[in-house]
């Protein structure tokens, strides 16, 4: 008698990367508010720092937050004077977001340190299962991007 394999369940593997991103962000959270940062203000410095001074309302689709939730990390991180905020001269509504010397020399360190972590956490994962893993969710991703797209028309 041939043995058949049962196809994993959708629902099973989506509640098992879910578990693993938990786990991942208990493991990295830790040392962000050890240096009096929360997720989000960690996220808006981390696209700072990696594509450079940008409008507060280009920010919060780079780094998943909601416009308020954006200016808020944003005032919480110009009180710390971790960044400076640029009003437009030709549109006041418009103020761009730039590192601060200051957030440089903090959150530089402190991102290496985040990348070790993660580092440490792929450890037991091959660079083939990576790249594997890679596409496999950005095949996810954008398959249910296009099924969002089409729902909501």
């Amino acid at each position: 008698m041939k043995k058949t394999t049962k196809r994993p369940e959708a629902i099973h593997t989506w509640l098992l990367m879910l578990k693993a991103s938990q786990s991942i962000g208990r493991y990295l959270l830790p040392p962000v508010l050890k240096a009096g940062l929360g997720d989000s203000d960690f996220r808006v410095l981390d696209v700072l720092l990696h594509k450079g001074p940008m409008p507060v309302n280009a920010i919060g689709p780079k780094v998943n937050l909601n416009p308020g939730s954006v200016s808020v990390a944003v005032d919480r991180l110009y009180k710390k004077g971790l960044v400076s905020r640029l009003e437009n001269a030709s549109d006041r509504r418009v103020r761009t977001v730039s590192l601060t010397e200051k957030g440089r020399k903090m959150f530089v360190p402190l991102f290496r340190q985040h990348a070790a972590l993660v580092e440490q956490a792929f450890h037991d994962v091959s660079p083939e299962e990576q790249r594997q893993v890679e596409d496999v969710l950005k095949r996810i991703g954008q398959r249910a991007d296009r099924l969002a797209s089409e729902h909501n028309r």
